[in-house]
């Protein structure tokens, strides 16, 4: 029998013990509790690991010192498992999700997904999300008794935090909720907003070092020129890394406490007691409104400014031609896939889906040396 580690917990967070459990079923753990058993199976999986070598801005060869999907879900974890804590959730649970977040996403980044979408769009469309999902319900090959890594049904539906409603009615009871209009865990709340908090402020750090961002461009965002200003009154000629690091680790802690306190706020006028309460309620995680106007500011300039920047959009037009002529020749010849991958006989549906997985799967640098195999003369 697990021991009972949640005893904590606020009557309205999710417990392992009142779960709607695994798809095939298990002995409880008598060490951990079962959230805690899903975080371990996806820190162990393959498609955990290959995050150290997928793009969050830039590509991995294009510096060390530049955040991945790896250490973004990392960043994730650890700022999702500091408002768990605050507001009585369970931390186990919004780590796994947390960890489990990217786990779907294809090389190079939303380039690499927009091309892979394009390629798919008859055969059913890509979206990270729902791959991420079919990592861990079927892709993953790590335990005899059953494919993908038998998550807990509150990972799982943490994992999508977004489906469209023809998915949805194909996923079983996981979709249910985006037909029924009702919503997810706090905890799944909680750790879709973390990323946003990460990659917001990561995204600055690395376009900063990078050098596609300046500090006068940056003076022009209300979340950052404010606490730079801040730094600057505490520490009288600081510069450098120094003075980025004070300014945007200032900036997560403004976030960090608003969404504490909007959200214990929400829970209270809403008065929720049980997680069927969360369930019914609008979404209560959540910034107060002045902040989301200034998080949404800070989007649109790392959109406008980092994400189109021109050095940023050469390397995307490489990656989307990269994942689409991998696509066009995995479709033409699929006996260039690897045996695991090839579907001689099926449908050309399940052909592109194989071949979608087998690109997703990749790395940035799998992909590219991929690419150079099979369109450059003088590879083997």
């Amino acid at each position: 029998m697990a021991l009972n580690l949640e005893g904590h917990l606020a009557p309205y967070a999710a417990r392992s013990t009142q779960s709607r459990g695994r798809d095939f079923a298990e002995s409880a753990p008598a060490t951990r509790s079962e959230f805690q058993r899903d975080r371990d199976r996806i820190i162990h999986s393959t498609a955990f690991r290959r995050l150290e070598y997928k793009t969050q801005v830039f590509v991995n060869h294009e510096g060390d010192l530049f955040r991945t999907r790896l250490t973004h879900s990392i960043e994730v974890a650890q700022i999702a498992r500091s408002l768990a804590r605050n507001l009585q959730l369970n931390e186990d649970l919004v780590e796994a999700i947390s960890l489990a977040h990217d786990l779907g996403h294809t090389p190079f980044g939303h380039a690499g997904q927009d091309a892979l979408n394009a390629c798919m769009k008859d055969y059913g469309g890509f979206e990270h999300n729902l791959q991420s999902l079919r990592v861990v319900d079927s892709l993953e090959q790590r335990y005899g008794a059953f494919d993908g890594l038998n998550l807990m049904f509150e990972t799982r539906e943490g994992i999508l935090k977004h489906c469209s409603l023809a998915h949805a009615k194909d996923l079983g009871a996981i979709g249910q909720r985006f037909i029924d209009r009702k919503q997810p865990s706090l905890e799944a709340q909680l750790a879709n907003l973390a990323d946003e908090i990460a990659y917001n402020n990561h995204d600055i750090d690395d376009g900063l070092r990078s050098g596609l961002l300046t500090t006068e461009q940056l003076d022009g965002v209300g979340l950052y020129a404010r606490h730079r200003v801040e730094v600057e009154l505490l520490f009288p000629g600081i510069s450098g890394r120094r003075a980025i690091n004070e300014t945007v680790r200032r900036m997560i802690n403004a976030l960090v406490m608003d969404l504490i306190q909007t959200s214990q706020s929400n829970i209270a006028q809403a008065k929720v007691q049980s997680m069927d309460d969360v369930r019914n309620a609008p979404p209560l995680i959540a910034f107060s409104a002045e902040m989301k106007l200034e998080a949404q500011e800070l989007k649109r300039f790392l959109r406008e400014n980092l994400y189109h920047h021109y050095q940023v959009n050469r390397m995307t037009s490489k990656a989307k031609r990269i994942v689409t002529d991998l696509f066009g020749i995995f479709m033409d010849e699929p006996r260039l896939l690897p045996p695991d991958y090839q579907t001689y006989g099926a449908d050309k549906n399940a052909q592109a889906r194989q071949v979608a997985d087998y690109i997703a799967g990749m790395t940035d640098r799998y992909a590219m040396r991929e690419y150079r195999r099979l369109f450059a003369v003088d590879e083997i």
